[in-house]
């Protein structure tokens, strides 16, 4: 019978865990070309603010509030190269009062344990929704 590969835990000072990463942006209109800029500037955001390499991304869910349709946000990770992480992209639900032309991220990745907290990123409009976290810069 086949198994998957264990994998050996190392308890010392390289030992890594999961983290999971938020990340949020705006757009001012609902076009492919602004999409796309504004995920790709939200990804290496999030990259560079928590010192990661694209090797330690395990996955990426990307979500849209619904007047956002003119472009899949995940290929702006494909067009940055990142073609061995799994990606999935899904529409919010409609919430009355939720911030217009919103796109949040949910990076998962794999940090040494001895590391700060992971440190979310929220551009443009979207600091209104974590000011307490966005403000931390």
């Amino acid at each position: 019978m086949d198994r998957a590969p264990e994998r050996a835990l190392d308890l010392g000072r390289d030992a890594r865990s999961l983290r999971a990463l938020r990340g949020a942006t705006t757009v001012d209109r609902d076009a492919a070309p602004d999409l796309l800029d504004a995920t790709r500037e939200l990804l290496r955001a999030m990259v560079a603010r928590n010192d990661l390499d694209v090797a330690d991304i395990v996955s990426i869910i990307f979500t849209t509030t619904r007047d956002l349709s003119s472009a899949d946000p995940s290929r702006a990770a494909r067009d940055l190269g990142w073609d061995r992480v799994p990606l999935l992209c899904m529409s919010e639900i409609a919430v009355p009062s939720g911030l217009a032309r919103c796109l949040r991220v949910l990076m998962h990745v794999e940090m040494p344990r001895a590391r700060e907290r992971p440190r979310p990123v929220y551009l443009r409009d979207a600091t209104t929704l974590r000011p307490d976290l966005a403000a931390r810069g």
